[in-house]
């Protein structure tokens, strides 16, 4: 089971506020990816809904699951005034079962490194194996871990002025460093008010290099996979930092 629900409360609105004007280049990536199958698509990790509205938007049919039961509220919030219908609900991306199988399954945004045992990330690509339609596919990122980023940012603060509720915050995250040995890390999250503190939280994470990813693929159900450098789909390379997968099942 994964370590933490992550984004509850204030946390989880303020999640959907910063990710909202993310720049990143996968919630098209998915929206085609999903658009080239025949089948229904599912959403693990879908947070308040960044690409899975992006899908649903686009007349995709799509699930979506999560840990954390506040983030699919503000979710369910976004569209009340569109006419859509979510089909989101909490569940385990390790353990979770569904009543219907999926020619796709993807997971963005570096969620996939929230499963820090090899246990947990075996049980969420069996997981995933299981509710795949035969030929189906897993598509997931990460990031490249970056010795240069590690060393001139990690355990350092970072904060900003934000505006939340009305009322200007400040917004504080660092991370750090918290096994060298397993290669974990934390993501801490400070909200303040002036002097009151509005809310923290501590996200535990792992670094996943390409080659670690590759022995997992190996011993997972998946009968094939390939990792690709970025959203462009070109050879995976040093000097990039995003690695994409996509695993297959026979059919």
């Amino acid at each position: 089971m994964a370590d933490d629900t992550g984004y509850r409360g204030d946390a989880a609105r303020l999640y959907d506020r910063q990710v909202s004007v993310s720049d990143r280049d996968d919630a098209g990536f998915y929206r085609e990816r999903a658009k080239s199958v025949d089948g229904p698509a599912l959403e693990l990790a879908c947070g308040t809904g960044r690409v899975y509205l992006e899908l649903l938007r686009a007349g995709v049919d799509v699930d979506g699951i999560d840990l954390s039961s506040d983030v699919l509220d503000v979710l369910r919030e976004k569209v009340d005034d569109e006419g859509l219908e979510p089909s989101v609900w909490q569940a385990d991306m390790t353990e979770f079962t569904v009543d219907r199988e999926y020619d796709l399954i993807y997971c963005p945004f570096n969620s996939v490194q929230h499963l820090r045992t090899a246990d947990d990330q075996l049980g969420a690509l069996e997981s995933v194996y299981d509710a795949l339609a035969p030929g189906g596919q897993f598509v997931f990122d990460v990031f490249v871990p970056s010795f240069d980023l590690v060393c001139e940012e990690y355990g350092e603060w970072q904060s900003e002025d934000v505006e939340f509720d009305g009322e200007p915050h400040t917004f504080r995250t660092r991370t750090q460093i918290t096994d060298e040995v397993e290669q974990w890390f934390s993501v801490e999250n400070e909200l303040h008010r002036d002097e009151e503190l509005v809310f923290e939280e501590r996200l535990q994470l792992t670094f996943l290099p390409k080659r670690e990813l590759e022995l997992l693929a190996r011993i997972s159900p998946f009968d094939s996979w390939d990792v690709a450098g970025g959203f462009d789909g070109e050879p995976i390379e040093d000097g990039d930092t995003t690695q994409v997968w996509t695993m297959e099942k026979s059919v």
